[in-house]
């Protein structure tokens, strides 16, 4: 036995019924059952708790996004600099005379390197994985 209804009539935009449409589709219920259930969580008391504890959960997992981002930016940086500062302090400056050698030389290793990375990027390990393995978290 079903409970008793009421008839209500009301108008919505063409978009709006083309999605209820197609939402009613695909989880195979009606129209009918999707508007109610809407308006039943719409009208409910506890409807801003609901909302708010979502909120929550997103803020919650952007934030750990976020940290993981900012970690991976500094292990960056932080690589950056000290290969910058290795190859500087190691690195003695080149005669004139083997200059054009030298360029020569740097720009076709610079195209392995980029191919190199190309490949690192779309299949290779990661360094962030490397660096998690390597290093001793410690007690």
């Amino acid at each position: 036995m079903t409970s008793a209804r009421e008839k209500g009539s009301f108008r919505l935009p063409p978009e709006l019924i083309r999605q209820l449409d197609g939402y009613a589709r695909t989880k195979h219920v009606s129209r009918t059952a999707i508007v109610e259930a809407a308006l039943a969580s719409y009208l409910s008391p506890d409807g801003a708790e609901r909302l708010e504890a979502a909120v929550s959960r997103r803020l919650d997992r952007i934030s750990r996004q976020l940290d993981r981002l900012e970690w991976h930016v500094e292990l960056s940086n932080e690589t950056l600099a000290l290969f910058i500062r290795f190859w500087l302090t190691t690195t003695a400056p080149l005669p004139d005379t083997a200059m054009k050698a030298a360029q020569a030389m740097g720009k076709e290793r610079w195209e392995r390197f980029v191919e190199s990375l190309t490949r690192r990027m779309e299949s290779g390990p990661r360094l962030r994985n490397e660096i998690a393995t390597e290093v001793d978290p410690g007690p």
